[in-house]
């Protein structure tokens, strides 16, 4: 390690409490600073923070004991590692000391918290009063004022005792209220002692800044987080006041201890414990990088401070200054992270005008550019996971994806809801599907994160850094309602959520591209940004929002659909088969029935059971396939005509014939115009619930499950398994097996 000069290492010295460290820690550290250059005194002034073991003199007589290990030294990276040890977090600039970053590190975010330069800052004179003038009592009946309510009880100590050498308090007091001391101080007539108990005038008295409940004095017993103490006795006492006051630090309380520091009671403000640490810990943070080494031994909410009113040793505790600085810690913590942004600064556009940067090329061509967001949005059995499988491999392989050329590269899939199994094989069926040899199927890296995921601000630095150095061009989320930081529905903690995109574009370069479902109910009156369930920021936030609704296709016209399917199937079939028969004409193409005239001549028995099998395929095919229209909003791109596609399992197919073209989606329909379409007779809801049986049980049938059982019928159907019985029983093809402890298997007849 590599010092630029020794302030630095004292500075991160400053950082560690030696009463938190065993005797060789400690020995350690005082041989670590011999060996860089230091002197006794440095160690001896740092020592001196853990009173319980400090003794005087100790660190000077074991400094000349220090005579060095050869060959391996005690060095100046073991005060770095005892700081890291207590939680130090190295700034931008510390950085360059070569302390390694851990791996959930949060990227190129910018935590300097500097706002002065302490080699610049002027010291600011403090005047002690005048005995003539100076008024003890009000001294402290202000400073109690302005600290506590009238009801709050107040801990004090006038008491000390002598350890090693140096004056230590009492526990102290704790059973009066600020209204009773303020009116006994009101009456004293300038005897403090009256009121509080003498105390010894070289060693003056101490006061605790937060309100206690009257039973003790230690953190416990703290009843409001309101203050914390800023304590530094290793900077001119002058500086000191001009880096508290140039902090614009929200300090109730300035007091002179009477000794070489003055004590800043800062306002917390704090809910509880916890939001208490936090917040003293970053108010320390922008101390010590200001100059201002802080007293970390101060941090506790139950600490004493020094008493205004009383003199030390020959100096008063006064009251230097009240309500200084920011009014309240938010003001404050605003004032301190706007100056600390890490924002670009702007930029005159003359000086760019005949010299613009490129645009980023084209990730899918008219709608994603390489390096920004793209949201799919729609409701569930949209097939938008394997949609996003079709555009991981679009772009893998540089095809297209639902009609738009991809350009070539390296994608990662991140999968969070399938088990590692059930997605290499969607992506090999999808592969399929396409009829694509899978030529660069090394470009697809697929991290599988079921029963793993975190929050996403956690999962984007630990997914940078998997993937800094693999040059991906896109990174696909699949789905995001696992990794949801917040409230959906809360507008600015979605907008934190939808910031750890960017983080991810930014650091790799690469384009992210996520799914989302719509929100529960009717979407009529919607526009298609904002069907994504949850706060608008979803839509407004992405480069390109893809939405798909779907499109109910008419028993007319499916019934007309299927019947062309099977007379293409066994138009193409013949061609394979009898390329030599050549009497298939005109509308016979398109009827299923006229087709079938046709195989009894041009096939063998054979050949026809086995094209039969096909049709009855394509048929339970076309009874799950599903329509849907995509609807775009763009932004580096014009906006295109939405399009309508099927989803014939497992991929998206593009309904080339303008079939779908004069449908109207499901969700656009209002509820009175669903209400009639959705009377019907008996016989038609019969064929509807069998229907709906025969595709649910085609569809496990398509995916090869050797067992289909009752309970999965019910999850595909979102029915109980008592409909699915009734069902069965009006379907009459099917057999249920029961099995002891085992659910009932379902199989067809025959």
């Amino acid at each position: 390690v590599v010092m630029e000069n020794n302030r630095d290492l004292l500075e991160i010295l400053e950082e560690i409490d030696p009463s938190l460290l065993d005797y060789q820690d400690w020995i350690n550290a005082g041989m670590a600073l011999k060996h860089e250059g230091f002197t006794a005194a440095d160690w001896d002034r740092w020592s001196a923070r853990d009173p319980d073991r400090y003794k005087s003199g100790e660190c000077f007589r074991k400094w000349d004991t220090f005579q060095g290990a050869f060959g391996s030294p005690v060095t100046a990276g073991t005060i770095v590692q005892l700081a890291l040890d207590q939680g130090w977090q190295p700034s931008g600039s510390d950085r360059s000391m070569g302390v390694a970053l851990s791996w959930d590190d949060i990227i190129g975010k910018k935590e300097e918290l500097k706002i002065i330069d302490q080699h610049w800052v002027e010291g600011v004179d403090i005047a002690e009063p005048s005995d003539k003038g100076w008024d003890p009592a009000g001294e402290l009946i202000k400073y109690l004022e302005t600290l506590f309510e009238s009801n709050d009880h107040v801990g004090y100590v006038t008491k000390s005792f002598e350890r090693d050498g140096r004056h230590m308090p009492a526990k102290g007091h704790a059973d009066r209220t600020a209204g009773q001391l303020i009116e006994a101080l009101s009456k004293c007539k300038g005897d403090l002692g009256a009121v509080l108990g003498d105390y010894k005038q070289e060693v003056g008295a101490w006061i605790r800044f937060n309100p206690l409940d009257g039973q003790g004095v230690k953190d416990a017993n703290v009843t409001d987080y309101r203050f914390a103490l800023v304590e530094s006795d290793a900077v001119d006492i002058e500086k000191q006041n001009a880096i508290i006051r140039e902090l614009e630090l929200p300090v109730a309380c300035l007091v002179h201890s009477g000794n070489k520091s003055i004590h800043a009671i800062v306002r917390i403000d704090a809910a509880d414990y916890a939001e208490y640490r936090k917040r003293v810990d970053y108010l320390y943070d922008v101390c010590q990088k200001n100059g201002l080494r802080i007293d970390t031994q101060n941090r506790n909410p139950s600490r004493l401070s020094r008493m205004p009113g009383v003199t030390r040793n020959g100096r008063k505790q006064f009251l230097i200054d009240t309500n200084i600085g920011k009014e309240s810690w938010h003001e404050w913590h605003e004032w301190i992270e706007g100056i600390n942004d890490d924002l670009p600064d702007p930029e005159a556009l003359s000086e760019v005008w005949d010299n613009l940067p490129a645009l980023s090329p084209p990730l899918i061509d008219g709608v994603l550019r390489q390096g920004h967001k793209m949201l799919l949005a729609g409701p569930s059995k949209a097939g938008k996971s394997y949609s996003l499988i079709g555009l991981s491999i679009g772009i893998a392989e540089g095809k297209s994806w639902l009609g738009w050329d991809c350009a070539k590269g390296r994608v990662l899939y991140v999968n969070l809801e399938l088990d590692r199994a059930s997605c290499l094989h969607r992506f090999r069926d999808v592969y399929k599907a396409l009829g694509w040899t899978p030529a660069n199927v090394k470009n697809i890296d697929i991290w599988n994160l079921r029963g793993k995921a975190v929050p996403m601000d956690k999962l984007a630095p630990k997914l940078i850094r998997r993937a800094q150095k693999r040059g991906y061009i896109a990174v696909i989320i699949d789905p995001i309602y696992k990794v949801i930081t917040g409230d959906e529905n809360s507008a600015d903690q979605m907008a934190h959520f939808t910031n750890q995109f960017d983080k991810v574009c930014t650091e790799l370069g690469s384009a992210v591209i996520y799914c989302h479902h719509h929100s529960k109910g009717y979407q009529g009156n919607k526009r298609s940004m904002d069907r994504a369930s949850g706060s608008g920021v979803f839509a407004r936030d992405p480069d390109v929002l893809l939405d798909l609704v779907e499109l109910e296709i008419p028993e007319d016209m499916q019934a007309r659909e299927t019947e062309k399917a099977v007379a293409s199937l066994i138009n193409s079939y013949i061609f394979i088969k009898n390329p030599d028969y050549t009497k298939v004409a005109g509308g016979d193409l398109e009827s299923e029935k006229q087709m079938r005239l046709h195989i009894k001549d041009a096939l063998s028995n054979a050949q026809a059971k086995e094209l039969e099998e096909k049709i009855q395929e394509t048929k339970k095919s076309m009874a799950m396939r599903s329509a849907w229209r995509i609807d775009g909003t763009l932004r580096e791109f014009p906006k295109f005509t939405p399009l309508d596609i099927y989803f014939d399992y497992p991929i998206h197919k593009i309904d080339t014939e303008g079939v779908l073209k004069n449908l109207m989606p499901e969700s656009e329909k209002a509820p009175w115009q669903k209400g009639i379409e959705a009377r019907k007779t008996p016989q038609e809801n019969k064929k509807e619930r069998v229907s709906a049986l025969e595709i649910a049980y085609s569809k496990f049938e398509l995916e090869g499950i050797e067992e289909i059982t009752l309970n999965d019928l019910a999850d595909e159907m979102e029915v109980s398994k008592q409909t699915v019985k009734r069902r069965i029983r009006e379907h009459k093809g099917f057999e249920v097996t029961h099995e002891p402890g085992k659910d009932a298997i379902i199989t067809r007849k025959g």
